[in-house]
């Protein structure tokens, strides 16, 4: 039993990692991970080739099955859904900074759901996990034809509108820095200058919080949201810059509490667009693991 733990847990990050692009759900993701180990508790070992395949592919159709259900709920959802945040290590090189933002920020999250459940299993094994179209034909159960012509048609899909991070990670945590102080300076004025003039926020309350159900337009007027909250909750009001999704984010606190995870897109000198997720649920696992005094 310890030697088939051991060799689950050789893989749960892989599996893990594919999960969490696939639903945007943390807590999902590890649902589907713990099914995942009770097929592998189960299975008749001694029939499995390749171990790694073999949890890829359940992990992977599990994953199918679960945001075929995931999108209907989602079609119902109050408001504006984003994925769930979470907390990662700061990448040590500009290369793993720019691979990282490609394939998990909130932002290509977001774009991904435009994707058919199988066809985002497709372009995520091949595009971001590197599997070979013979080992996504097996899971897939399709011809290795068909399952290329999914992963180029998602490619299409996505190609013009997939995020683009001109700015380095560098320039992009500078620019955080400035946004933070500037907002704990309650300067109206300087707020709105590092927001565009067509910036956009887009929120995630889950009907459970006060957000907003559609995006809201305009740097100015999202300048105005953050200067009023400034002013409600004055000292109480704590915004630290963390790692979240493999870029630098945000985390705002409310008395100790985390109030809400932000990602940014900006060109380094102006914010372009605001990803704000309030939803308590959604926040479950960063409150855990940062807590403030």
């Amino acid at each position: 039993m310890e030697d088939h733990a051991q060799v689950f847990e050789q893989f749960r990050a892989r599996l893990q990692g594919i999960a969490y692009r696939m639903l945007g759900s943390v807590a999902e993701a590890e649902d589907v991970v713990q099914d995942a180990w009770l097929r592998w508790h189960d299975a008749v070992r001694d029939d499995i080739v390749n171990l790694e395949a073999w949890l890829v592919s359940v992990t992977t159709r599990l994953s199918i099955d679960r945001l075929r259900a995931a999108k209907t709920q989602r079609e119902h959802y109050y408001g504006i859904w984003l994925p769930e945040p979470v907390l990662s290590e700061p990448p040590a090189t500009p290369e793993q900074a720019k691979e990282r933002a490609d394939d998990v920020s909130m932002a290509y999250l977001m774009l991904l759901e435009r994707l058919a459940p199988e066809a985002r299993a497709a372009f995520l094994l091949r595009d971001v996990f590197d599997e070979d179209y013979a080992q996504i034909s097996h899971i897939l159960g399709k011809s290795q034809a068909a399952c290329r012509q999914l992963v180029s048609r998602a490619r299409m899909q996505l190609r013009d509108e997939r995020p683009r991070f001109a700015a380095s990670q560098e320039t992009h945590r500078r620019l955080l820095g400035k946004f933070v102080q500037t907002l704990a300076s309650g300067d109206l004025g300087a707020i709105s200058a590092l927001l565009a003039e067509d910036a956009v926020l887009m929120g995630d309350g889950g009907g459970r919080v006060p957000s907003f159900p559609e995006p809201l337009h305009g740097g100015r007027r999202i300048a105005q949201l953050f200067y009023a909250s400034r002013l409600r909750f004055k000292d109480d009001l704590h915004i630290e810059i963390v790692c979240l999704n493999g870029r630098w984010a945000l985390l705002r606190f409310v008395e100790g509490r985390i109030e809400s995870a932000m990602e940014i897109e900006s060109d380094g000198e102006r914010i372009a667009r605001l990803y704000v997720q309030r939803n308590p649920e959604k926040l479950r696992h960063l409150a855990d693991s940062r807590k403030r005094p």
